[in-house]
Protein backbone atom coordinates (compact mmCIF):
# COMPACT_ATOMS: atom_id res chain seq x y z
CA UNK A 1 0.00 0.00 0.00
CA UNK A 2 1.12 3.70 -0.34
CA UNK A 3 2.69 5.26 2.66
CA UNK A 4 2.38 8.94 1.96
CA UNK A 5 -0.95 9.63 3.19
CA UNK A 6 -1.83 13.00 3.37
CA UNK A 7 1.75 14.37 2.36
CA UNK A 8 0.60 13.69 -1.19
CA UNK A 9 -1.96 15.86 -2.01
CA UNK A 10 0.06 18.82 -0.53
CA UNK A 11 3.59 18.44 -1.69
CA UNK A 12 1.93 16.56 -5.49
CA UNK A 13 1.92 18.63 -8.34
CA UNK A 14 0.35 17.82 -11.23
CA UNK A 15 0.79 18.61 -15.02
CA UNK A 16 -0.81 17.48 -18.02
CA UNK A 17 0.99 15.86 -21.06
CA UNK A 18 -0.66 16.01 -24.56
CA UNK A 19 -2.23 13.46 -24.79
CA UNK A 20 -4.69 14.84 -21.37
CA UNK A 21 -3.01 12.44 -19.68
CA UNK A 22 -2.57 13.64 -15.77
CA UNK A 23 0.52 13.06 -13.95
CA UNK A 24 0.93 13.63 -10.39
CA UNK A 25 4.41 13.66 -8.73
CA UNK A 26 5.62 13.28 -5.14
CA UNK A 27 9.20 15.26 -3.68
CA UNK A 28 9.20 17.59 -7.35
CA UNK A 29 10.07 20.04 -4.84
CA UNK A 30 12.90 18.46 -4.15
CA UNK A 31 14.38 19.21 -7.27
CA UNK A 32 15.29 23.00 -8.41
CA UNK A 33 13.49 24.29 -11.07
CA UNK A 34 15.89 23.78 -14.31
CA UNK A 35 15.46 20.33 -12.79
CA UNK A 36 11.82 19.91 -12.37
CA UNK A 37 11.71 20.71 -15.68
CA UNK A 38 14.20 18.38 -16.62
CA UNK A 39 12.34 15.58 -15.03
CA UNK A 40 8.73 16.44 -16.18
CA UNK A 41 9.78 16.75 -19.90
CA UNK A 42 11.56 13.18 -18.97
CA UNK A 43 8.67 11.56 -17.98
CA UNK A 44 6.49 13.37 -20.28
CA UNK A 45 8.87 12.09 -23.57
CA UNK A 46 8.28 8.89 -22.02
CA UNK A 47 4.74 8.79 -21.40
CA UNK A 48 4.01 9.90 -25.01
CA UNK A 49 6.19 7.26 -26.59
CA UNK A 50 4.78 4.54 -24.61
CA UNK A 51 1.47 6.04 -25.89
CA UNK A 52 2.40 5.78 -28.95
CA UNK A 53 3.28 2.26 -29.06
CA UNK A 54 1.06 0.83 -26.74
CA UNK A 55 -1.95 2.98 -26.61
CA UNK A 56 -3.19 5.05 -23.81
CA UNK A 57 -3.80 3.57 -20.10
CA UNK A 58 -7.16 3.32 -18.89
CA UNK A 59 -6.25 4.72 -15.76
CA UNK A 60 -6.62 8.68 -16.45
CA UNK A 61 -3.90 9.91 -13.51
CA UNK A 62 -0.29 8.37 -12.74
CA UNK A 63 1.46 9.30 -9.99
CA UNK A 64 5.24 9.32 -10.03
CA UNK A 65 7.17 9.37 -6.94
CA UNK A 66 10.64 10.62 -7.08
CA UNK A 67 13.59 9.46 -5.05
CA UNK A 68 16.28 11.99 -6.87
CA UNK A 69 19.81 10.76 -5.83
CA UNK A 70 22.86 13.01 -5.45
CA UNK A 71 25.43 10.42 -6.53
CA UNK A 72 24.91 7.70 -9.06
CA UNK A 73 26.56 5.60 -11.14
CA UNK A 74 24.15 5.78 -14.02
CA UNK A 75 20.89 7.63 -14.82
CA UNK A 76 18.48 5.49 -13.62
CA UNK A 77 19.93 3.13 -10.81
CA UNK A 78 16.15 2.04 -9.88
CA UNK A 79 12.56 1.63 -10.79
CA UNK A 80 9.25 -0.10 -9.55
CA UNK A 81 6.05 -0.35 -10.11
CA UNK A 82 3.46 0.50 -7.02
CA UNK A 83 0.17 -1.33 -7.44
CA UNK A 84 -3.39 -0.40 -6.45
CA UNK A 85 -2.22 2.91 -4.28
CA UNK A 86 -4.68 5.81 -3.13
CA UNK A 87 -6.86 2.88 -2.19
CA UNK A 88 -6.22 0.72 -4.35
CA UNK A 89 -7.28 3.27 -7.93
CA UNK A 90 -4.08 3.59 -9.38
CA UNK A 91 -1.10 2.10 -10.12
CA UNK A 92 2.34 4.42 -9.72
CA UNK A 93 5.51 4.38 -10.84
CA UNK A 94 9.02 4.74 -8.45
CA UNK A 95 11.83 6.66 -9.96
CA UNK A 96 15.23 6.57 -8.29
CA UNK A 97 17.53 9.05 -10.25
CA UNK A 98 20.72 10.74 -10.64
CA UNK A 99 19.52 14.59 -10.31
CA UNK A 100 22.62 15.94 -12.34
CA UNK A 101 21.69 13.11 -15.03
CA UNK A 102 21.42 14.92 -18.33
CA UNK A 103 17.91 15.19 -20.29
CA UNK A 104 19.02 13.43 -23.05
CA UNK A 105 20.96 10.74 -20.37
CA UNK A 106 17.57 10.08 -18.39
CA UNK A 107 15.54 10.02 -21.97
CA UNK A 108 18.29 7.10 -23.15
CA UNK A 109 17.43 5.06 -20.29
CA UNK A 110 15.40 1.97 -20.63
CA UNK A 111 14.40 2.14 -16.95
CA UNK A 112 11.02 4.29 -17.57
CA UNK A 113 9.78 2.73 -20.14
CA UNK A 114 9.84 -0.77 -18.35
CA UNK A 115 8.15 0.43 -15.82
CA UNK A 116 5.36 2.38 -18.16
CA UNK A 117 5.22 -1.09 -19.72
CA UNK A 118 4.17 -3.04 -17.00
CA UNK A 119 1.22 -0.76 -16.36
CA UNK A 120 -0.36 -2.86 -18.87
CA UNK A 121 -0.64 -6.26 -17.50
CA UNK A 122 -2.06 -6.90 -13.94
CA UNK A 123 0.37 -8.09 -11.13
CA UNK A 124 1.31 -11.52 -11.61
CA UNK A 125 2.23 -14.05 -8.55
CA UNK A 126 5.81 -14.77 -8.20
CA UNK A 127 6.23 -18.51 -10.41
CA UNK A 128 5.09 -16.29 -13.18
CA UNK A 129 7.54 -13.25 -12.70
CA UNK A 130 9.09 -14.51 -15.69
CA UNK A 131 6.07 -13.76 -17.59
CA UNK A 132 5.64 -10.01 -16.29
CA UNK A 133 9.10 -9.11 -16.55
CA UNK A 134 9.87 -10.52 -19.94
CA UNK A 135 7.07 -8.70 -21.37
CA UNK A 136 8.11 -5.28 -19.91
CA UNK A 137 11.75 -5.94 -20.79
CA UNK A 138 10.80 -6.68 -24.57
CA UNK A 139 8.13 -3.75 -24.58
CA UNK A 140 10.85 -1.60 -23.40
CA UNK A 141 13.17 -2.05 -26.29
CA UNK A 142 9.96 -2.04 -28.39
CA UNK A 143 9.31 1.36 -27.41
CA UNK A 144 12.34 2.95 -27.54
CA UNK A 145 12.74 1.58 -31.37
CA UNK A 146 9.12 2.92 -32.23
CA UNK A 147 9.94 6.18 -31.07
CA UNK A 148 13.99 6.58 -32.29
CA UNK A 149 15.57 6.26 -29.13
CA UNK A 150 17.39 3.29 -30.63
CA UNK A 151 18.11 2.26 -33.57
CA UNK A 152 17.17 -1.75 -35.05
CA UNK A 153 21.16 -2.26 -34.76
CA UNK A 154 21.45 -1.28 -30.90
CA UNK A 155 17.60 -3.10 -30.46
CA UNK A 156 19.33 -6.56 -32.30
CA UNK A 157 22.35 -5.85 -29.94
CA UNK A 158 20.36 -5.34 -26.91
CA UNK A 159 18.46 -8.04 -27.02
CA UNK A 160 21.38 -10.60 -28.33
CA UNK A 161 23.48 -9.44 -25.06
CA UNK A 162 20.31 -10.06 -23.07
CA UNK A 163 19.62 -13.48 -23.91
CA UNK A 164 23.54 -14.26 -23.46
CA UNK A 165 23.02 -12.95 -20.30
CA UNK A 166 20.02 -15.31 -19.46
CA UNK A 167 21.66 -18.32 -21.43
CA UNK A 168 24.65 -17.99 -19.11
CA UNK A 169 22.72 -17.45 -15.55
CA UNK A 170 20.60 -21.09 -16.74
CA UNK A 171 24.12 -22.78 -17.13
CA UNK A 172 24.37 -21.59 -13.44
CA UNK A 173 20.89 -21.85 -11.95
CA UNK A 174 19.30 -25.10 -12.39
CA UNK A 175 15.68 -25.76 -11.74
CA UNK A 176 12.33 -25.61 -13.80
CA UNK A 177 11.84 -21.90 -14.63
CA UNK A 178 8.64 -21.38 -12.80
CA UNK A 179 10.27 -22.52 -9.34
CA UNK A 180 13.52 -20.19 -10.15
CA UNK A 181 10.95 -17.47 -10.49
CA UNK A 182 9.45 -18.23 -7.10
CA UNK A 183 12.74 -17.56 -5.29
CA UNK A 184 14.05 -14.64 -7.95
CA UNK A 185 15.80 -12.61 -5.55
CA UNK A 186 17.06 -15.26 -3.04
CA UNK A 187 18.87 -17.28 -6.12
CA UNK A 188 20.19 -13.92 -7.94
CA UNK A 189 18.21 -14.91 -10.88
CA UNK A 190 17.33 -12.17 -12.49
CA UNK A 191 18.63 -12.40 -15.90
CA UNK A 192 17.52 -16.08 -16.19
CA UNK A 193 13.72 -14.84 -15.18
CA UNK A 194 13.49 -11.71 -17.49
CA UNK A 195 15.21 -12.92 -20.13
CA UNK A 196 13.75 -16.65 -20.41
CA UNK A 197 10.36 -13.81 -20.17
CA UNK A 198 11.71 -11.77 -23.59
CA UNK A 199 12.03 -15.47 -25.38
CA UNK A 200 8.89 -16.21 -24.71
CA UNK A 201 7.65 -13.05 -26.05
CA UNK A 202 10.01 -13.12 -29.36
CA UNK A 203 8.95 -16.65 -30.03
CA UNK A 204 4.95 -15.26 -29.29
CA UNK A 205 5.89 -12.68 -31.71
CA UNK A 206 6.87 -14.45 -34.69
CA UNK A 207 3.70 -17.27 -34.24
CA UNK A 208 1.26 -14.08 -34.49
CA UNK A 209 2.85 -12.84 -38.13
CA UNK A 210 2.08 -16.38 -39.49
CA UNK A 211 -1.57 -15.99 -38.07
CA UNK A 212 -4.36 -14.32 -40.21
CA UNK A 213 -5.64 -12.52 -36.95
CA UNK A 214 -6.05 -8.75 -36.70
CA UNK A 215 -3.47 -8.01 -34.56
CA UNK A 216 -0.01 -9.40 -35.83
CA UNK A 217 2.06 -7.49 -32.93
CA UNK A 218 2.83 -8.49 -29.21
CA UNK A 219 1.98 -4.57 -28.86
CA UNK A 220 -1.03 -4.71 -30.76
CA UNK A 221 -2.50 -7.16 -28.41
CA UNK A 222 -1.50 -5.43 -25.14
CA UNK A 223 -2.94 -2.26 -26.91
CA UNK A 224 -6.14 -4.03 -27.15
CA UNK A 225 -6.22 -6.08 -24.22
CA UNK A 226 -5.50 -2.90 -21.73
CA UNK A 227 -8.85 -0.77 -24.12
CA UNK A 228 -11.29 -3.89 -23.60
CA UNK A 229 -9.91 -6.29 -21.21
CA UNK A 230 -7.57 -5.70 -18.64
CA UNK A 231 -8.51 -6.77 -15.06
CA UNK A 232 -6.57 -6.09 -12.07
CA UNK A 233 -7.29 -9.81 -10.80
CA UNK A 234 -6.27 -11.51 -13.98
CA UNK A 235 -3.83 -14.44 -13.23
CA UNK A 236 -0.80 -14.83 -15.68
CA UNK A 237 -2.73 -17.65 -17.28
CA UNK A 238 -6.20 -15.39 -17.63
CA UNK A 239 -4.03 -12.50 -18.81
CA UNK A 240 -2.69 -15.22 -21.68
CA UNK A 241 -6.43 -16.33 -22.12
CA UNK A 242 -7.00 -13.09 -23.26
CA UNK A 243 -4.71 -12.65 -25.28
CA UNK A 244 -5.11 -15.75 -26.99
CA UNK A 245 -8.68 -14.57 -27.31
CA UNK A 246 -8.15 -11.13 -29.18
CA UNK A 247 -5.21 -12.70 -31.53
CA UNK A 248 -7.90 -15.41 -32.75
CA UNK A 249 -4.53 -18.03 -31.71
CA UNK A 250 -3.74 -20.49 -29.18
CA UNK A 251 -0.06 -18.97 -29.38
CA UNK A 252 -0.08 -17.50 -25.47
CA UNK A 253 -1.16 -20.22 -23.75
CA UNK A 254 0.55 -22.62 -26.04
CA UNK A 255 3.61 -21.21 -25.01
CA UNK A 256 3.08 -20.70 -21.42
CA UNK A 257 2.98 -24.45 -20.89
CA UNK A 258 6.47 -25.05 -22.62
CA UNK A 259 7.66 -22.17 -20.71
CA UNK A 260 6.82 -22.66 -17.04
CA UNK A 261 8.65 -25.88 -16.71
CA UNK A 262 11.30 -25.54 -18.86
CA UNK A 263 15.04 -26.23 -17.29
CA UNK A 264 16.57 -24.98 -19.73
CA UNK A 265 17.23 -20.97 -22.09
CA UNK A 266 15.60 -21.19 -25.24
CA UNK A 267 17.27 -20.91 -28.46
CA UNK A 268 16.48 -17.46 -30.41
CA UNK A 269 18.87 -16.66 -33.50
CA UNK A 270 20.03 -14.03 -35.42
CA UNK A 271 17.55 -14.78 -37.90
CA UNK A 272 14.85 -14.56 -35.82
CA UNK A 273 15.60 -11.28 -34.47
CA UNK A 274 15.32 -10.19 -38.26
CA UNK A 275 12.51 -11.61 -38.70
CA UNK A 276 11.36 -9.68 -35.67
CA UNK A 277 11.51 -5.73 -37.62
CA UNK A 278 10.15 -7.41 -40.94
Amino acid sequence: MYMYGLLVLILSITIKTSLAFEVTYVNLEKLNTPQQNKVKNWVAHGINSTFKTLGPLTQQTLPVILKPRYFAFEPVPWASVKRGIDDNIYDAIELHFHRYASEKALIYDWSLYHELSHLYHPLFAYKDFWLSEGLATYLQNIVMLENGIINHNEFKARLKAGLKRGQQQTNRIKGPLNQVANNMWALGAQQRVYWSGVAFFIHAQLELKKHTGKYKTIADVIRQYQQCCKRSTHSAKQFLAQLDKLSKSAVFSTLYHQYSYRMDFPNISTKQLNQLLF
